[in-house]
């Protein structure tokens, strides 16, 4: 499913590298990047962690004249008098500007390194709207975002990726040269395909899928996902044993009443306490209204 991705042929789309402080994806990245620029697309960078010469350093020159560098690196934030882009640009109407002045006739590729950065300083509300409007706007082909999982609350990360059409997450694999990649990919019908894959990226930022990762060994698991018996270090025991559970059956509740206790309450026996009342000559009792003798 990597290579199919890496095609992109899906117009509309919104890619998400998910990464972690384990394992960067950002070489990823660079080789998606590459695989676009092979087929002839122009390429728009949103470049907030790494700069312009950095990102050009492992592409081929000839290739880097379809792409487009926007300096977020510099000053991020706007506190030189005339940065050349800062996060609080991150808009449909100014994204559109920075697409569009260019010559390409076909649209473009958006790529945003990363979209961490924007979330730190762009509430998710304001950064899913513009992500949605520019999915719909026609503005550019596809979006390609690098998202640094752990810097974010779950709730953050949920909400950028439930938008995207496709959504790798890297991980660490016991040999240093290769990553898995956990891939789910949302068709238009709404169909949910998921899949693993062992890869490797080469010096040209070629990908080469080595195999599909085995179970049978170390599986590799999210800390934050892993479940905890909260039963674990209890002082007391929570389970009962064979023995126990029989007792347990045998004992009658309080509150159940057996067909013999039923029995007894319902029809009194001999000797048996009864109440009768016999009304006095001198008791002033309505039969029309009962309660002629309460002062209300």
């Amino acid at each position: 499913m990597l290579p199919e991705l890496l095609q992109g042929s899906d117009a509309g789309g919104f890619l998400i590298i998910q990464d972690s402080a384990g394992c960067s994806g950002r070489h990823l990245l660079k080789s998606f990047i590459n695989a676009a620029l092979n087929r002839e697309e122009a390429v728009h960078v949103l470049g907030f962690e790494i700069s312009e010469e950095e990102l050009k350093e492992e592409l081929k020159g000839s290739l880097t004249q379809r792409l487009h560098f926007h300096d977020a690196f510099t000053d991020p934030l706007g506190w030189t008098d005339h940065p050349a882009f800062t996060v609080h640009q991150f808009g449909l109407e100014e994204l559109t500007r920075l697409v569009k002045h260019t010559s390409h006739a076909k649209p473009a590729i958006l790529v945003i390194d990363s979209l961490s950065w924007i979330l730190r300083h762009v509430s998710p509300p304001v950064v899913c709207r513009t992500l949605q409007q520019l999915k719909k706007g026609g503005a550019v082909r596809a979006i390609i975002g690098l998202l640094h999982a752990d810097m974010h609350q779950r709730g953050a990360v949920g909400s950028v990726c439930h938008l995207a059409t496709s959504v790798i997450t890297v991980a660490p694999r016991m040999t240093g040269d290769e990553a898995l990649a956990k891939i789910t990919k949302r068709s238009k019908s709404g169909k949910v395909v998921q899949d693993e894959e062992i890869f490797s990226i080469k010096e040209d930022l070629t990908v080469i899928v080595m195999s599909k990762p085995s179970h049978t060994g170390l599986k590799l698991t999210d800390p934050e996902n892993q479940e905890t018996d909260p039963t674990a270090n209890l002082t007391f025991n929570l389970h009962l044993s064979d023995t126990e559970r029989e007792a347990k059956d045998k004992l009658a509740l309080p509150f159940v009443f057996s067909k013999e206790k039923k029995t007894a309450l319902l029809h009194s026996g001999p000797g048996s306490g009864r109440i009768l009342y016999e009304p006095d000559v001198n008791d002033d009792y309505d039969q029309e209204d009962p309660d002629d003798d309460l002062d209300v």
